[in-house]
């Protein structure tokens, strides 16, 4: 059916979220395309940006091209990630240095939610997605574990930052903002966003479209042919990410910048009781129940739920 200006609106706003979450190292845009049902539509979209797209374009004009590029639905909503990317960064830094309990219990709440609703969408229970959804675990909470880099500055390594990362960014519960910190370049982009570096956000927004452009094909074929194993790959990619979300962590080893800069470089989970300050454990409760509902929102804004 085609879609009306209140339908875009909602893309819009599924966009803000899913820019929201990946502005934060250990969170997942991609769980949010996920949950709130437009995720094969944007691995589909995607994967269609081809040389036969273009030719429409030659042939039979721009309207055509748009249409078959499905334009309005992609305009919407990157539209809307871009706005929540580059504002909330700035907010996610400042929440991660002087409130990380209260952060990461609103995300731990809300992913706890994306495992169930992303699994329930699996069909079939056989070996196979039982080992799918078990790699995907034992994968998440390895990538979890890394230790990040130091920053890199070179331009050559921002562009196969960003194409690896935005690979992340895309899948349910891999972070790629996280993934930016493993490999060094989290501090170097923010700062960048920061200051309007045009060279090097040039740089890596054409490394990520490189690699959206590739991973986007894959994902597209296996969601086609092992459509299950997928959905369970990915469940168990969520599940496991929850280790990096766990709001009470002790701080094993630091990073110390060229500025005198300390900030954590490997880290542990703890009990709140074991955590080295006020562990706000109510207010971490509470931060929880709102991300875990905010997940059921989401869902329902899906008019297929609604």
């Amino acid at each position: 059916m085609p879609r009306r200006l209140l339908d875009y609106i909602v893309i819009f706003s599924k966009g803000i979220a899913m820019g929201a979450a990946d502005a934060v190292p250990g969170v997942s845009g991609g769980t949010i395309a996920f949950i709130s049902g437009i995720y094969e539509e944007l691995i589909t979209t995607i994967s269609n940006v081809n040389p036969s797209l273009f030719k429409i374009l030659f042939k039979n004009g721009i309207g055509s091209f748009w249409k078959a590029l499905n334009g309005n639905f992609l305009l919407a909503l990157v539209f809307g990630m871009t706005v929540s990317f580059v504002s909330f960064m700035r907010l996610a830094k400042y929440l991660l240095e002087n409130h990380p309990v209260l952060i990461w219990s609103f995300f731990f709440g809300l992913i706890v939610a994306s495992i169930y609703f992303v699994g329930k969408q699996i069909k079939v229970w056989n070996f196979y997605t039982i080992t799918a959804i078990s790699v995907g675990t034992a994968i998440a909470f390895y990538v979890s574990k890394l230790p990040s880099l130091a920053a890199i500055d070179s331009a050559w390594f921002l562009f196969f930052a960003g194409a690896i990362a935005i690979c992340a960014m895309i899948l349910p519960g891999i972070s790629g903002s996280f993934i930016l910190i493993i490999l060094g370049a989290y501090k170097t982009l923010s700062d960048a966003l920061h200051d309007f570096k045009i060279k090097e956000i040039l740089i890596f927004i054409i490394g990520a479209g490189i690699g959206l452009l590739s991973f986007s094909h894959v994902l597209k074929w296996l969601f086609k042919h092992y459509r299950n194993v997928t959905l369970a790959l990915l469940t168990g990619f969520i599940f496991g990410s929850l280790n990096k979300v766990w709001p009470w962590k002790k701080t094993l080893t630091w990073h110390t910048s060229s500025k005198g800069v300390k900030t954590p470089l490997l880290q542990e989970s703890i009990s709140p009781y074991s955590f080295e300050g006020d562990n706000q454990l109510l207010y971490a409760i509470l931060l929880m129940l709102v991300g875990f509902l905010t997940i059921f929102i989401l869902e329902k804004l899906e008019p297929n739920n609604s």
